[in-house]
């Protein structure tokens, strides 16, 4: 598994290096089949360290998960429990979706935009309905089924995925509801 471990504004030393790769490695190999990269940044907040990791897996899914705490190394640990906790509660549904699935997961590239708010401009009219656009960006939609996708939703920790159903070759959304159930969006 490739490791990229950094900090920002913050000197990340080799000892905290040598406790992420082993500690993180160990527990992902424990619940993941095939793990490829790790991304682990670390930051500060006020007087808190924050930790937040991502592991790419070579079945297509990713999994973050993120943790804050006085201490570096708690934060880590924080996070890495998260990360664990998260892996060994889908490590099931993980080995039953992909046991079928001969290759991995396919990708559709897509570009992703940022747009302006429209709050700097409260006394002003806009002159046209169209959004500024701010960033552009490339993204990947992967091809999988409805509970992959919800699974991935799950696992990443995101409010909202776009995926391409393989059942009936378009796109489609599933996103967490205010009642904390799923909705799926199927054009």
């Amino acid at each position: 598994m490739r490791y990229q471990i950094s900090g920002k504004q913050i000197d990340i030393g080799d000892a905290l290096q040598t406790h992420v790769k082993a500690e993180l490695g160990e527990g992902v190999k424990k619940y993941a089949e095939r793990p490829t990269e790790a991304v682990v940044i670390f930051s500060k907040s006020g007087h808190e360290f924050v930790c937040e990791a991502t592991v790419h897996l070579s079945t297509g899914l990713t999994a973050s998960a993120k943790a804050h705490s006085t201490d570096i190394y708690g934060a880590f640990d924080s996070c890495n429990e998260k990360m664990e906790k998260q892996l060994r509660r889908y490590k099931r549904r993980l080995k039953d979706h992909h046991k079928d699935r001969a290759e991995p997961v396919e990708f559709l590239g897509a570009s992703s935009y940022i747009l302006a708010s429209d709050s700097d401009s409260d006394a002003q009219e806009p002159e046209t309905l169209q959004p500024m656009i701010i960033a552009e960006m490339q993204t990947k939609i992967a091809t999988l089924s409805v509970g992959e996708a919800v699974m991935q939703m799950e696992i990443s920790g995101a409010p909202v995925l776009v995926f391409r159903n393989e059942g009936k070759d378009g796109v489609n959304v599933v996103y967490r509801r205010e009642d904390g159930n799923i909705g799926w969006i199927d054009p």
